[in-house]
């Protein structure tokens, strides 16, 4: 859903949401209790989690938080109505793509004096890419100020259904060398099988969202979305439409995918979960579920495309400081906790939604054998080596980018070429682009 949407859809909320901050401000003001709201998004496991850490912190700095919690699909909206409604929480979740229009709307704090003047606080503890997507200087998304802590990153790593090759007697994957795209299409081959001998296929060698996944062989290709000052869309390229014709044809010429059918009758993240599937995409927030599937899997490098090196995107969410708050102190303080403090982080990774933010600690998890994925590394290589943020999270909004898939589905049913599309595409993306940078004041 675009963001535009969202910002719709926020009216409805305000009334609602506003009356549940505010309630919770009355409560504090009633009993002379410091109080801070906190509001997030994300399951029961997280939840849990959340409220076990804070418990900690409550006691001791002498002060109440009120959690506030949604799902991950209400949140947009309900935080928009918060703040149209005059009700920005204390302390809260931040998309990466949103710094921009936050800061420049006067919605966060900027809190570098109260993070980097911290005595407990070491910043070069915390990766690097996780602080950096939340620095900006009035120009880019990286640089200058900072705005929030990271709650995590997300490195988007590549699974793959480890007893399904043995099974099929096929030798597991280098979890160090990257497959080619020739040897990742030769393997989905021999694993895509009809295994009951109706005629229907019922497994198969993996099964890709193009709006996750697509980046990843583009820019392993060479191919990019953006030119550096992120002013120009660069997707009608020959690298680029290799790219995105390889990928359709994944389905269209190899048939190593589920056809638009199949998956609208069973996606394939459900296909994957029942064992269906080889090869998937993984990320940290999936490993509590994937506690629960019936079969082996594991982490290798993202297929390479020809430049020869594996690609793959590193999400986030950030954790900022209201601009109303009333003591922004103590809410940089959550933040910073929330964020870097060893026994909160450990509370959250032991719940399987996250790796570590602390470098020293997560080199100890990696280390644990006790605990999947066995190949824990991968996560990291993508955070330390070739993860890069999705294209439209260092960009005022994300239209620009929304509108490459918007037409998309005909390339990838072979009713048109990769090439053809790009060339329709990307001056449409480039007036969105243009209008995004123009309401940033940019170029």
């Amino acid at each position: 859903m675009k963001r535009s949407r969202f910002i719709a859809a926020s009216v409805a909320m305000i009334a609602t949401t506003g009356l549940l901050l505010s309630g919770c401000s009355a409560g504090a003001a009633d009993t002379g209790e410091k109080q801070l709201t906190f509001m997030f998004r994300g399951g029961e496991d997280e939840k849990a989690a959340y409220t076990t850490a804070i418990k900690a912190f409550e006691e001791a700095n002498d002060v109440k938080v009120k959690i506030i919690s949604t799902t991950a699909d209400d949140y947009a909206t309900k935080l928009k109505a918060a703040i149209a409604g005059k009700q920005i929480p204390d302390v809260f979740y931040i998309a990466q793509g949103d710094i921009q229009a936050y800061v420049n709307n006067g919605v966060v704090l900027d809190i570098t004096e109260y993070v980097e003047g911290s005595d407990t606080l070491d910043l070069d503890n915390i990766w690097e890419y996780g602080v950096d997507s939340y620095r900006f200087d009035g120009s880019l998304v990286g640089e200058g100020a900072i705005y929030a802590l990271p709650k995590d990153v997300g490195p988007f790593s590549f699974g793959y259904n480890k007893t399904m090759f043995e099974a099929a007697g096929i030798p597991l994957p280098d979890v160090d060398v990257p497959l080619t795209l020739e040897e990742f299409v030769n393997i989905s081959k021999q694993l895509t099988k009809d295994l009951n001998g109706d005629g229907e296929l019922d497994q198969w060698g993996t099964g890709l969202n193009v709006q996750w996944s697509l980046q990843s062989f583009a820019w392993s290709n060479g191919a990019d979305f953006l030119n550096e000052d992120r002013t120009k869309v660069t997707v009608d390229t020959p690298e680029f439409a290799e790219a995105l014709q390889w990928f359709a044809d994944l389905s269209n010429v190899e048939g190593v995918t589920p056809s638009t059918a199949q998956a609208q009758t069973l996606d394939t993240y459900q296909r994957w979960m029942s064992g269906q599937i080889a090869f998937f995409p993984v990320g940290p927030w999936d490993v509590s579920t994937y506690a629960e599937l019936d079969f082996d899997w594991d982490l290798i490098p993202y297929p390479a495309g020809k430049t020869g090196e594996s690609a793959t995107w590193v999400g986030s969410l950030g954790i900022a400081v209201g601009s109303t708050t009333e003591d922004p102190e103590l809410s940089a303080k959550l933040v910073e906790y929330l964020s870097a403090d060893v026994t909160a982080q450990q509370t959250l990774v032991d719940a399987g939604v996250q790796i570590p933010n602390l470098k020293d600690m997560a080199d100890t998890w990696v280390a644990d054998s006790t605990t999947k994925p066995a190949n824990k590394q991968e996560f990291l290589d993508i955070v330390n080596d070739y993860g890069r943020a999705l294209p439209a999270n260092n960009t005022y909004n994300a239209e620009w980018y929304d509108e490459l898939f918007t037409n998309i589905q005909p390339v990838l049913d072979g009713k048109q070429t990769a090439a053809d599309y790009l060339k329709e595409a990307q001056p449409k993306m480039q007036a969105f682009l243009d209008d995004a940078n123009a309401q940033a004041g940019i170029g």
